[in-house]
């Protein structure tokens, strides 16, 4: 009982402690998307907002709530995150082929995830107040199809970007979206033990290289 408890404790802390953060960069980025109008702007601040109300999600199954459809919702949105931060990224791409190619990829990706979701009988996710529940082998290979090759374009992007300017917060940008990118895998693959931890340490990565 104490155990369990005390997960609780610590998932409720640290879940609120990054949501604090993850909303504040969230209306940081937007703020500066309104004032540049520029398309990767939109794209990351959407996947940071995304990002936010998964940890929101967390919150609330921290509190003991949930249901099938949060466990649904927030599998998606692990998913998905990281494929609207790889968007932002790939508006850096001179090719329009690549682009649209990425487009391509995410519509049929993004599709296959939902109606693997909407199709699977997902049970109970929560194990003792934290998001640690088997999930099944189908939305782990959605989830993986959409995570994996979003977190390459994500570094990618970022690295070549480093090269040319030479400046040092890109790399904890890197850091903090591999990281975090690493979170929702290790989860989704079956090492839930990580998810709390690497969130924090990501989004605090993502805060010094964007802020």
């Amino acid at each position: 009982m104490i155990t369990i408890l005390s997960s609780k404790i610590v998932a409720e802390i640290t879940t609120l402690i990054v949501l604090i953060l993850s909303a504040g960069l969230s209306v940081t980025i937007t703020m500066r998307y309104v004032k540049s109008r520029r398309t990767n702007l939109l794209f990351w601040s959407s996947g940071l907002w995304v990002f936010t109300a998964g940890v929101l999600l967390e919150l609330a199954f921290a509190a003991g709530i949930y249901s099938a459809l949060l466990g649904r919702v927030y599998l998606f949105l692990v998913a998905v995150l990281v494929e609207l931060l790889a968007l932002g990224s790939i508006q850096f791409a001179r090719s329009i082929t690549v682009k649209r190619a990425y487009y391509l990829f995410v519509l049929v990706s993004t599709l296959f995830i939902a109606y693997s979701l909407a199709s699977t009988n997902i049970g109970n996710i929560i194990v003792n107040y934290i998001v640690a529940g088997v999930i099944p082998i189908t939305i782990v290979i959605a989830s993986s199809l959409i995570t994996f090759p979003a977190a390459i374009i994500l570094v990618l992007f970022a690295y070549k970007s480093y090269r040319v300017t030479k400046n040092r917060r890109l790399l904890s940008i890197i850091a903090g979206v591999v990281v975090v990118s690493v979170a929702g895998g290790l989860y989704i693959v079956q090492y839930p033990a990580f998810l709390y931890i690497a969130e924090l340490i990501g989004i605090a990565m993502l805060w010094y290289g964007f802020i």
